[in-house]
């Protein structure tokens, strides 16, 4: 049987993951995180959601939102950042025949990934994926180190320490 609430839910947190065409060795997100971070800037002021918790990967990014009530259209929101961030960054990338036609830029992967959030415990097991992911691919070994990222407000408010999550330089070492 089809659970419904997942196809529309007014109001509701939503976990995603928004890829990159190009994933390998691909900098782009990170290289142009300002474009990015006005365009949803630009994107949240015509139609307002919360960012609950991000992280932005060279190639990917994770996050959390909560939608305002009566409104469930992270569909169109998506639609206005991809679109929105492709067109500030230079065009150089490979299209395919089928992005000619459609006048797609094809930077990002067509489909994400989308996640509704159940209760509190599905809502912290994927804040804390997303702030653990930067160490999870190899950026860095702290996720402190990781600059794009909400962890640092979380930090800022008290909700995590400094050393959360870490992984111990020892163990790196083979110690």
């Amino acid at each position: 049987m089809t659970d419904y609430r997942r196809l529309y839910t007014p109001g509701a947190t939503w976990f995603f993951t928004v890829n990159l065409e190009e994933r390998h060795g691909n900098r782009l997100l990170v290289d142009h995180i300002d474009q990015l971070r006005q365009v949803m800037r630009e994107v949240k002021t015509r139609h307002p959601f919360d960012i609950e918790a991000m992280v932005v990967l060279p190639e990917h990014l994770h996050c959390l939102w909560t939608l305002p009530a009566g409104d469930a259209d992270y569909k169109t929101r998506w639609a206005l950042i991809k679109a929105g961030f492709s067109r500030r960054i230079p065009a150089g990338e490979q299209r395919s025949a089928s992005r000619i036609k459609r006048g797609e830029r094809g930077l990002w992967q067509r489909r994400y990934w989308e996640h509704l959030i159940r209760d509190d415990r599905d809502f912290e097991q994927h804040l804390a994926y997303i702030h653990w992911n930067p160490v999870k691919h190899g950026w860095v070994t702290r996720v402190i180190d990781w600059p794009y990222s909400s962890f640092h407000r979380y930090l800022r408010r008290g909700l995590y320490p400094a050393d959360w999550a870490s992984v111990d330089d020892d163990l790196l070492a083979g110690e």
